[in-house]
């Protein structure tokens, strides 16, 4: 936001919601409902047994909400069943919210196109979940163009994660005394755990990565844990499997926004964190059963791109995350300026990567796409001889830069917070590229 801007951001943000007054069609949230919490049984159980003991592993990838990634684009300025998002933010201390955190990863992270196709009469992707902006940031070909940026080089301040100082028994204890966890701190194949580690009940796990990453989760509480699967077992000549029951969490009483940051910010402060040296947020959602609340790291009036999160429910925390390191100073680096950072949007060695993705524009309610999607019965055409060779290139007007920080991960583990730029294009999608001066770049590869 400019400086000059009074209005309030979090009022800016409810006046931006595309969906504002928008009602889904009829059936659409169930829909939705039911395809987030449709799975695959792993294996079948009869009724002798107790509850399924949970892979750990795979838990940990499923368990945050599938919408959290989608509200963490673009600050949470997304749509889903069309609907928005009900935003509430408390700061620490303030009313001005920090910058947003500036990532050099890729926007298409996490993303599959196994099940989308070319479309060449329309020169777009096409397929489930497919929208107009696929193409264009999706593929890198692109031609980037600005005017009036600034010339002026100089220097700006780069941090670290101190793994290390936070790597000992008394801080995984504290912290998983704060959760609840019994037990004590093991140092074992790579990581410290607390607590059983089968899913039998409430876990502690911290990796020995470059932010110490934490997750924790109860199992006993999680309403989308809705009782062990009972199915018939299968015959050996019975090649149908089994169906598993639908997973219908109970309507929930949620917590308040302030309970849930409450119990955040307690958590952070039991780390040996600085609960005011972060800034919170709480989302919730149509159907949701559960208050999310997020914790960000804020360094010179900047979010960093590393938030704690947690899950609270009114019976308790149902699962954390978060990187117990703290941040310490790596003085100032020289930095490139907002000039020579656009040109760095076309040398390969930065790969350009996006950071937001603007909704297209159809003719649906809040962008979203009212076509349905026919798969397609037989293959393309082959190509005549002659030929055209298809290789679309898009022309990418830059409109603004702003300087931040983003982190960096090194080849030995460890993580460096460096100054980045952002670019915002005059389609609203944002670009990211690396602030620091070539000379304190380390190019090689091994």
């Amino acid at each position: 936001m400019n400086d000059d801007n009074e209005l309030d951001p979090v009022a800016r943000l409810r006046a931006a919601d595309p969906a504002a007054g928008v009602e889904p069609r009829p059936g659409f949230v169930e829909d939705v409902i039911a395809q987030s919490t449709a799975e695959t049984p792993d294996a079948a159980a009869d009724d002798s047994t107790s509850a399924a003991v949970t892979d750990l592993g795979a838990e940990r990838a499923r368990r945050r909400p599938r919408w959290l990634v989608v509200a963490a684009v673009a600050a949470s300025v997304a749509v889903v069943g069309g609907a928005g998002f009900g935003i509430g933010t408390l700061t620490a201390g303030s009313t001005e919210l920090a910058a947003a955190p500036i990532s050099l990863g890729t926007a298409q992270e996490g993303a599959t196109q196994e099940s989308s196709a070319f479309d060449a009469a329309s020169g777009k992707m096409a397929g489930p979940g497919v929208n107009d902006t696929m193409m264009p940031y999706g593929y890198g070909r692109n031609v980037f163009s600005a005017s009036g940026l600034s010339t002026d080089g100089g220097t700006a301040p780069a941090y670290a994660y101190d793994a290390r100082a936070a790597s000992n028994t008394e801080t995984v204890a504290a912290l998983a005394a704060a959760l609840g966890v019994e037990g004590t701190p093991v140092l074992k194949d790579g990581s410290w755990t607390v607590g059983p580690q089968d899913g039998s009940g409430p876990a502690l796990f911290v990796g020995l990565d470059g932010t110490l990453g934490f997750s924790y989760s109860d199992p006993a509480i999680n309403p989308w844990n809705c009782g062990p699967m009972t199915v018939e077992p299968a015959t050996p000549d019975d090649a149908v499997i089994p169906e598993m029951p639908a997973c219908e969490p109970p309507v929930a009483d949620l917590p308040s926004e302030a309970a849930a940051i409450d119990a955040l910010r307690s958590l952070v402060t039991a780390a040996g964190r600085d609960a005011d040296a972060f800034e919170y947020t709480s989302e919730t959602w149509e159907g949701a059963v559960t208050r999310m609340a997020q914790a960000w790291p804020v360094v010179d009036g900047q979010r960093i791109d590393q938030s704690w999160s947690l899950e609270l429910s009114k019976a308790g925390i149902v699962s954390a995350s978060g990187a117990l390191a703290g941040l310490v100073a790596l003085g100032d680096y020289e930095i490139v300026s907002e000039q020579q950072a656009f040109e760095r949007l076309s040398d390969p060695r930065f790969g350009a990567q996006t950071t937001a993705m603007p909704f297209a524009a159809t003719e649906g309610p809040a962008g979203l796409m009212t076509e349905e999607w026919v798969p397609p019965t037989e293959p393309p055409a082959t190509p005549t001889a002659g030929s055209s060779v298809a290789w679309p290139v898009n022309d990418v007007k830059i409109v603004s830069a702003r300087l931040g920080l983003s982190s960096q991960w090194q080849p030995d583990g460890s993580v460096i917070v460096v100054p980045a730029y952002e670019f915002t294009d005059a389609d609203g999608g944002t670009w990211s590229v690396v602030a620091v001066t070539d000379s304190k770049l380390d190019f090689s590869t091994e």
